[in-house]
């Protein structure tokens, strides 16, 4: 018995089947996504498939340096406009209606009535200061007509006062009688489509009240506001990123006053496809403005959603290394076009880096 028990106690345990004592590492585990011990990661051609990991092949070359400024997008002043009441009154639609956002407009249409707002004494003196011209206005054509009777025996002067008397009356009756009854209307300055609408039918505005915003989306501009003076002498485009693409811009000009401790710089659209894509944004909607200079610099251009964070907060980029292992690379990275950035130092020209499913690389543990 004792030496059945040694021989027991001394022989190798096997798992059965379903069970893993975990004498040896599982093959999972082993073929699956891990973080290495040197900070680089494993990453099966399966899993990088899943994810949808791409690279592409980092060159070198001459960028142009760019400053990253703020701005927002502004109507184009000769193809938008506002439209605004000139007295206070009472909002009525026009012929179509009142316009909505988004709705076309064409150049002098009627958009909207202001009917005139004026205190009850007021209109109650109008109403009847246009009595009395009316009455003085029937006594000067009944003397007009008499008098016309007796033209034989009356001097022309006299007829030709008297009409002079009767036409001024009807022409100041017909005055205070259009100030009682007409309406302001509300034109369209431009063509374009209604951006935004303040107003509902019945509202009462003041004089000088912004009804309407009409803009052309053909004809945006972009305004970017610059703090330092100098930049303005070395500017040789711009562009901005519109959703994934790339949209070049023309500098237009700057002004030579300050808003807000800055010079605003205008750009705009230079082709019809840029102007396409500029449609798309909203006026007032912020945005950054990649400011280019006429001076270059040597550097590798890669996406900017290939440039992740590491745990030091540090610029990082994944570098294909093997086709199954990919290395984080420390980089220093300057703005270019808002879709790209320039990589100054840390990336070898001809390492293929991760462009796409660069997060989730970033990720793996």
């Amino acid at each position: 018995m004792a030496l059945l028990a040694a021989l027991t106690l001394g022989a190798p345990a096997f798992a059965g089947p379903g069970h893993d004592h975990g004498d040896a590492p599982p093959a999972a585990s082993s073929n699956g996504p891990q973080r290495l011990p040197d900070g680089s990661v494993f990453l099966p051609k399966p899993a990088q498939r899943q994810l949808g990991v791409r690279t592409v092949r980092a060159e070198s070359g001459q960028h142009p340096r760019s400053t990253e400024l703020d701005g927002r997008v502004v109507m184009d002043p000769q193809s938008g406009g506002r439209v605004q009441a000139l007295i206070a009154g009472r909002v009525e639609a026009g012929p179509r209606g009142l316009p909505e956002p988004g709705q076309a407009v064409r150049k002098g249409e009627v958009l909207a009535w202001v009917q005139p707002a004026a205190a009850p004494l007021e209109r109650a003196s109008q109403s009847a200061q246009l009595a009395e011209l009316r009455a003085a206005q029937q006594l000067a054509e009944k003397r007009l007509a008499r008098l016309r009777e007796l033209s034989d025996t009356i001097p022309r002067k006299d007829i030709e006062a008297a009409e002079s008397e009767a036409s001024s009356a009807r022409a100041r009756a017909q005055a205070i009688g259009a100030g009682l009854t007409n309406r302001d209307p509300l034109v369209a300055p431009v063509s374009g489509v209604i951006a935004s609408s303040a107003v509902v039918a019945g509202q009462v505005v003041d004089a000088r009240e912004v009804i309407f915003e009409i803009v052309d989306p053909q004809r945006l501009r972009i305004e970017a506001l610059a703090y330092d003076p100098a930049l303005l002498a070395d500017i040789a485009g711009a562009s901005v990123a519109v959703g994934d693409a790339r949209v070049p811009l023309r500098f237009i000009g700057a002004a030579r006053s300050l808003r807000e401790q800055a010079l605003p710089l205008a750009f705009g659209s230079q082709t019809q496809a840029q102007a396409d894509a500029l449609a798309t944004l909203a006026v007032g909607q912020p945005l950054r403005v990649q400011v280019h200079s006429k001076s270059t610099v040597q550097a590798i251009a890669v996406p900017q959603s290939a440039v992740m964070k590491n745990a030091a907060n540090q610029a990082i980029v994944w570098v294909k290394t093997q086709p199954e292992h990919f290395a984080p690379r420390t980089v220093t990275v300057v703005p270019l076009d808002g879709v790209r950035v320039a990589v100054t130092s840390g990336l070898k020209a001809g390492e293929r880096v991760a462009t796409q499913g660069a997060t989730l690389i970033n990720q793996v543990r």
